[in-house]
């Protein structure tokens, strides 16, 4: 597992020197554009639109814009100044809170935490006294130049760091349009829809969602390389309701159904070689 990070993680007078490994991966399917005529892949440069003329890569500087065309041109030894002082930080525990009180609204990636050789026994210390206590720690750690807000948790015999956003990156409620006000809810109505959440509550087993999208997808990409003819299947059309109830009572008969009738159990989509 290639290792994006290496520091050192403190609580009080503790320090474990860990790797970091990103612990999720993107799976989508890139596509590329390629000139129609030619099948060529598109090329994007750089153009300087008042100079007309592509700009090599030495002739930018970085500059963030304060107001409509005004900006501050910042120099690249500033920028890598603040890197190597905030980088050089080792990242500090600063609390610990129970997971539950964190709302997943905060919540952004996730990484492993690997212990270097001299730190297998404080990375094992930590992960005991946390899974003991079920708290996790509250931190701040730099990666790839910015300083990010993260909790620190026990996962499966492993530390996990959870990166999460700062509470102004999490726009205010009160600025959603059209959400309406408390309102009286219909008896019948919110007992059938909880008889329906009833018929629908598991057991969470994430290996059964699927990205449906991507696997009909790879399924059209490896019928064009094999120069046969792609059919995609669409989805059923949801059934027509006339009003609210008629909607939760066709939910719920139909939660009933898929309940009693057992699922056939589907061959494993072949993925795309790289």
């Amino acid at each position: 597992m290639h290792t994006m990070l290496k520091g050192t993680i403190s609580f009080g007078l503790v320090n474990i020197p860990v790797k970091m490994h990103a612990a999720t991966e993107n799976k989508d399917v890139r596509l590329r554009q390629l000139h129609k005529e030619c099948q060529s892949p598109i090329k994007y440069e750089k153009v300087c639109p008042v100079c007309e003329r592509k700009v090599e890569e030495d002739e930018i500087v970085k500059a963030y814009e304060y107001t409509k065309n005004k900006f501050v041109v910042l120099d690249e030894e500033d920028l890598q100044a603040i890197k190597k002082e905030q980088g050089d930080k080792a990242v500090e525990i600063i609390d610990f809170v129970k997971l539950e009180e964190i709302d997943p609204i905060y919540f952004e990636k996730s990484y492993y935490l690997s212990p270097n050789e001299e730190g297998t026994k404080a990375y094992s210390l930590l992960r005991t006294a946390l899974e003991d206590t079920g708290k996790i720690g509250v931190a701040k750690i730099m990666i790839r130049s910015k300083e990010r807000l993260a909790v620190i948790r026990f996962y499966e015999n492993t530390l996990v760091v959870e990166t999460i956003h700062y509470p102004d990156e999490v726009r205010a409620v009160e600025d959603v349009p059209n959400v309406p006000e408390k309102a009286e809810v219909v008896k019948k109505e919110l007992d059938t829809a909880k008889l329906l959440i009833d018929q629908l509550t598991t057991t969470f087993a994430p290996e059964k969602y699927t990205d449906e999208y991507r696997t009909a997808l790879l399924d059209l990409i490896e019928d064009r390389k094999s120069e046969k003819s792609a059919t995609v299947t669409s989805k059923q059309k949801p059934d027509k309701v006339t009003n609210l109830m008629d909607a939760l009572q066709a939910s719920l008969d139909r939660a009933k159904q898929e309940k009693t009738t057992p699922k056939k159990k589907t061959a494993t989509k072949k993925k795309v070689a790289k």
